[in-house]
């Protein structure tokens, strides 16, 4: 069994090349309508489910696109607030043209007078990540905290958003990482397989 901090080591080291990595890749001019048709063709949004998505910070995909494609086609669109450490995230309405904050990460997030949202599907923002499913993040555990007090309460689709090159071999993970149940790049949406290793 692998050791804990051989893990945490593993991920930070990969964090590091990762973050490089994105600052590198070059978004198409219409990478906007490829991640909305990608999304959109996969089936993976049940019909009038909430989805919860992300407002980007540095090179990460844009999804504003494609949470208003959401919001047309009648779903309710939030949006994840950081409420403390340690903490799962809090996820409230959003709707363009609303009035936003500036959250604890400089992360633009909606105002506490929007209604709060319990997704059925959330939009995963990630540094790199596998075709098992699992991804890299930050480092603050959020959405794995987030993840698993959600699925407690019922079925959540979790999907990750990232560009194509962020596809790694194997992302290092442990108990606590919550797996993907699809990714969507520019490319292509994928269901992850059932079985993982």
């Amino acid at each position: 069994m692998t050791d804990i901090a051989d893990i945490d080591e593993a991920k930070r080291a990969m964090r590091r090349e990762a973050i490089a990595r994105r600052r590198e890749v070059a978004a198409p001019d219409d990478a906007g309508a490829r991640v909305i048709g990608n999304l959109l063709d996969s089936g993976a949004v049940p019909d009038g489910a909430a989805v919860s998505g992300f407002w980007p910070i540095g090179s990460e995909v844009d999804l504003q696109p494609l949470l208003l494609a959401l919001a047309a086609r009648g779903h309710v669109v939030a949006l994840p607030i950081v409420v403390g450490r340690d903490r799962p995230l809090v996820f409230r309405a959003w709707r363009e043209g609303d009035e936003m904050a500036e959250g604890p990460y400089g992360i633009r997030e909606p105002l506490e007078s929007a209604p709060e949202i319990a997704p059925q599907v959330l939009l995963v923002p990630l540094l790199a990540f596998d075709r098992a499913g699992y991804r890299l993040g930050y480092g603050g555990g959020f959405y794995d905290r987030s993840l698993a007090m959600l699925r407690e309460g019922g079925p959540v689709t979790a999907i990750g958003a990232a560009w194509a090159a962020q596809e790694v071999p194997a992302v290092p993970h442990d108990k606590h990482d919550q797996p993907l149940d699809w990714m969507l790049t520019e490319r292509e949406c994928f269901r992850i397989a059932e079985t993982r290793p």
